[in-house]
């Protein structure tokens, strides 16, 4: 079974930051494209951004756009989730997800072509 390692999740102020990390073994980060999910209570899972295999792509969701940044260390086998100006409706549980691909694949937003997820880091905003 493979393991993505989340952390970074905690309680922050309303216009604060926090930086989620996600690790996961080589074998299978350095073949995948890397996302972010996020679910709150009684809502769907909801895309947050990814990331290309090659770290040249990326795609944000609305409501994070111009506030959240994802990137990736290949030497570190490390996907991040910077996130800026929280706002209390970012509250949510945070998933690292991966997906296996091609160089030249475009990215996806579909939850459902993920192949492999984290156990979820809890990010929770104050107002």
């Amino acid at each position: 079974q493979v393991q993505l390692v989340e952390s970074g999740g905690g309680l922050v102020q309303a216009g604060g930051s926090l930086r989620l990390s996600c690790t996961a073994p080589s074998r299978i980060f350095n073949r995948a494209a890397m996302a972010w999910f996020r679910q709150a209570p009684g809502k769907e899972r909801e895309f947050v951004a990814v990331i290309s295999r090659s770290g040249g792509s990326t795609a944000y969701g609305d409501s994070v756009k111009g506030r959240f940044t994802i990137s990736r260390d290949n030497n570190k086998n490390t996907a991040y989730l910077q996130m800026n100006s929280l706002k209390p409706d970012d509250t949510a549980v945070y998933y690292c997800a991966t997906k296996s691909q091609i160089l030249t694949a475009p990215i996806t937003r579909d939850d459902r072509s993920y192949d492999y997820w984290g156990q979820g880091t809890q990010v929770t905003v104050s107002s």
